[in-house]
């Protein structure tokens, strides 16, 4: 009976601590990150006409230096490591978007 109680005293805390992981920022800034390479996939399919270059070039650069600090802060925010691996992925596929339409299709 002993450790039994002594399992459920040890289970409190760790519900404790889950709900408290949704009240921080390793939680919500992840979670609101993610607008921008839902952006950037919604966008993959419109006039490469209007993409930007320079903004372009700064999410992927944006992207590449908040993965590092995802993957070097303690405890790892994987959900914001995969936020920005996204938002790199999607910012690429731009970025051949413009490249292509700018310099290779626009020499033909």
């Amino acid at each position: 009976m002993e450790h039994v109680q002594t399992r459920d005293v040890e289970i409190v805390p760790m519900m404790i601590w889950s709900v408290g992981q949704l009240l921080n920022t390793h939680f919500w800034g992840p979670i609101a990150n993610w607008g921008i390479p839902i952006a950037a996939i919604a966008d993959i399919n419109k006039d490469p006409q209007l993409i930007s270059g320079k903004m372009t070039f700064a999410l992927c650069a944006y992207s590449l230096v908040f993965m590092r600090f995802a993957w070097k802060v303690q405890p790892r925010n994987m959900l914001l490591f995969a936020c920005h691996f996204t938002n790199e992925l999607a910012q690429a596929t731009q970025g051949v978007r413009f490249l292509k339409y700018n310099y290779i299709d626009a020499k033909e």
